[in-house]
């Protein structure tokens, strides 16, 4: 299962409702004990970008940064990643010890550079930095993915799709994969074999040969499962459809919808031209219906968008990005907010009922 938590809504500026844009992806092994389950502070987990205040919203949390495994970072703009400075000074504060992968732009690696030379900034653990521009292909797609391993038997692969923005701008694919090895007592049983060592050697995957020089195949006495989950969370993108071969077999999108159609036509009639090259709400739906997504989470709303949703209200709010979305896409459709939580396991895709403040 993986666990989401939007740290941060809003797009370019924070608002007295929305932080600007972080999401924290805990990884959790359905097929673990409920007791290292109950936990919160011992499920690794990953950051994708890092606004300012980042670290003030997690502390609203029960994130612990000594399990934070990875931070991805979309590209460069400063509400992405203006917050990365003061949370990794935290991480060392606290006692991290621990390497931490960051997965960013290779600008985000200079700008911690001199941060780090300009305020003496210590850090008590080393970064893995990795570029994003070297893991795409020339056809913007991933040609190699990074794998974390979380346990023996808990993988995460990342992989990085190119979008389109006015900076480099990338979408992280995450596929977490889980497995485990229980013993078929039941045979064991029926054929002689009473609990032993030997039952442990072939819950762990070994053969084994009994002293009588019996062969038993750990593959013969064993249940094995496993679970694949994908999900795709895209930085700020004007082409949903560059995402068309990463969203394949991803049951959820977390894209931004930053403003309707109608602004985006209007911002297109400025006389200086600007574009800032984000995404509407009509065009991300009708690209999650072109693929047949059955999951939409939006977020990244501007700021002129009031957190009421009121359809008949004359001010901007969220209701006309939520009618936008459902005119164009038939699937299940969320507007994220700050601390709203969703849980992604093999049975779907379901919000919480109880956010993470």
């Amino acid at each position: 299962m993986l666990q989401l938590t939007f740290l941060g809504t809003s797009a370019g500026i924070p608002t007295k409702h929305r932080n600007v844009t972080a999401l924290a992806v805990e990884c959790i092994n359905p097929f673990a004990s409920k007791r290292s389950q109950q936990s919160g502070s011992k499920k690794p987990w990953l950051l994708i970008d890092c606004g300012e205040a980042t670290q003030h919203q997690l502390l609203h949390t029960k994130l612990s940064g000594q399990q934070l495994a990875a931070i991805c970072i979309t590209h460069v703009h400063g509400d992405h990643c203006y917050g990365l400075p003061g949370l990794l000074a935290s991480l060392a504060m606290v006692g991290r010890t621990e390497p931490l992968t960051i997965i960013a732009p290779k600008a985000i690696e200079q700008f911690m550079s001199v941060i780090q030379q300009t305020t003496e900034l210590y850090l008590s653990y080393t970064i893995n930095y990795i570029a994003t521009e070297t893991l795409v292909a020339e056809t913007g797609e991933s040609n190699q993915p990074v794998l974390l391993d979380l346990s023996a038997t808990h993988q995460l692969q990342i992989e990085v799709t190119k979008l389109s923005h006015r900076v480099d701008s990338y979408g992280f694919s995450l596929t977490q994969y889980v497995k485990t090895i229980a013993l078929d007592k039941d045979k064991l049983l029926a054929s002689g074999i009473e609990p032993s060592p030997i039952w442990g050697q072939l819950q762990a995957g070994r053969d084994v040969v009994t002293e009588e020089g019996q062969r038993l195949a750990s593959v013969d006495f064993t249940l094995r499962k496993q679970q694949q989950l994908k999900l795709v969370v895209a930085g700020d993108n004007n082409r949903p459809e560059l995402l068309q071969q990463a969203v394949q077999g991803a049951s959820l999108l977390v894209h931004e919808a930053t403003y309707t159609q109608a602004v985006a036509d209007k911002i297109a009639l400025r006389a200086d031209g600007f574009d800032p090259m984000h995404t509407t709400a009509k065009s991300v739906a009708q690209f999650a219906q072109a693929v047949n997504l059955p999951y939409l989470i939006v977020t990244h709303f501007s700021a002129r968008y009031q957190p009421y949703d009121d359809p008949d209200s004359k001010v901007s709010n969220m209701a006309d990005i939520r009618q936008e979305v459902e005119q164009f896409y038939q699937g299940n459709i969320w507007l994220a907010r700050d601390f709203a939580q969703f849980e992604v396991s093999a049975d779907g895709v379901q919000a919480s009922d109880h956010p993470a403040v």
